[in-house]
């Protein structure tokens, strides 16, 4: 999907010297996915010490293969 965006130089200066990527577009999938497996993390570290009765063993072996 083609789409127009206005990238703070300085933050994209900085994300590939971090990571090496060349292309704009490779490097916003990659922030897109890390961004998507933080949250994942931050979620279920947020649950640590609670009842899991709210999540199927489906949805924990989900969160898993995200994390892999």
């Amino acid at each position: 999907m083609r789409t127009t965006l206005d990238i703070n130089e300085a933050l994209l200066k900085e994300a590939r010297a971090l990571t090496g990527i060349k292309t704009k577009k490779d490097l916003v999938n990659h922030s897109l996915r890390e961004l998507i497996r933080k949250k994942r993390r931050d979620h279920l570290a947020g649950l640590y010490g609670k009842a899991l009765t709210g999540l199927s063993p489906d949805e924990v072996e989900r969160y898993r293969e995200h994390e892999r």
